[in-house]
């Protein structure tokens, strides 16, 4: 199944739990280097040690990476990565900013925060994608996404490490597209970028 976008997208929202790391891997390399959107990821890590996520990303990504630091001004075309034990939040700048707020489905950072975060900032140019996970995670913040006019795309279940997450949200809402890893890497190699014909 191939999906066109039609509209360009100005940010991507994405959220993983359990084998998240590998989905990952594969699907952040295929963004393409003119790629204009920003790019934020929640996975979750365990809180007690530092992420390595950028050291792993860095070299396999066509796009920047980083990890937030708080108030960090968002450029466009850069992958951002939560740091362990924060809340990533958009914010007015535009800006990223952490929370040490109560965790959210027993998480934090929780994909839910920042997915409805990035949808009352972007509406409807926002792209929020769910992977693989344990838990609900996310679900809730994929109706916040749909409500506010966004793009809603969730890993298919029966492909996914860990089903759970993606589950959620489809029991949630009806999401825009059900995709595999492959199927997210072939749309995320055509996303329509602003300012290119």
């Amino acid at each position: 199944m191939s999906v066109q976008l039609v509209r360009p997208v100005e940010a991507i929202a994405i959220g993983a739990s359990s084998g998240g790391v590998e989905a990952l891997a594969r699907v952040l390399p295929a963004l393409p280097a003119d790629t204009r959107a920003s790019v934020f990821v929640v996975l979750h890590l365990p809180r007690a040690r530092g992420s390595l996520l950028v050291d792993v990303f860095a070299p396999r990504c066509k796009l920047p990476v980083r990890e937030v630091h708080d108030k960090d001004p968002i450029a466009p075309g850069t992958i951002y990565f939560a740091p362990p034990d924060y809340h990533l939040l958009v914010d007015d700048g535009p800006q990223l900013a952490l929370s040490a707020d109560e965790p959210v489905e027993f998480s934090r950072p929780s994909v839910s925060v920042l997915f409805e975060s990035a949808a009352a900032f972007y509406g409807d140019r926002l792209l929020a994608l769910l992977l693989t996970g344990a838990g609900s995670d996310g679900a809730a913040g994929m109706q916040a996404v749909q409500r506010a006019g966004g793009l809603t795309v969730v890993q298919q279940p029966a492909s996914a490490y860990m089903p759970q997450m993606p589950e959620a949200a489809l029991g949630r809402i009806s999401v825009d597209h059900v995709l595999t890893l492959d199927e997210i890497m072939t749309m995320f190699q055509a996303l329509p970028r602003a300012g290119r014909a």
